[in-house]
């Protein structure tokens, strides 16, 4: 407990690995369920909304796919760079604990 009160050890992995599932699991489920309240809460996030759903809705079912298949590339690559920046984060305290003198 004296270790963990003057710093001595770390709790930052823990809590990393915590807040790295809260962030790629969690937050995007709360935000999936939340996006009607929040456009209608912020308007122009409703217009630009019914906007995109006009564009969509003129697409060919071609486009309408690679735009599926585009905006599904582009968050499992937010998801692999949250990753990595926790794994970076990890890797920096992980070499703090192994540089320590004992």
């Amino acid at each position: 407990m004296i270790n963990f009160l003057t710093f001595k050890t770390f709790i930052s992995i823990e809590i990393l690995i915590l807040s790295y599932y809260i962030g790629a699991i969690i937050i995007p489920i709360l935000i999936w369920l939340s996006k009607s309240y929040i456009q209608k809460k912020i308007k122009i996030l409703e217009k630009f909304n019914n906007f995109l759903i006009t564009i969509f809705g003129k697409m060919s079912l071609k486009r309408k796919v690679l735009s599926i298949l585009f905006m599904i590339v582009i968050f499992i690559s937010m998801e692999i760079v949250w990753r990595i920046c926790f794994e970076a984060m990890i890797g920096y305290f992980q070499m703090i604990e192994a540089l320590k003198i004992k």
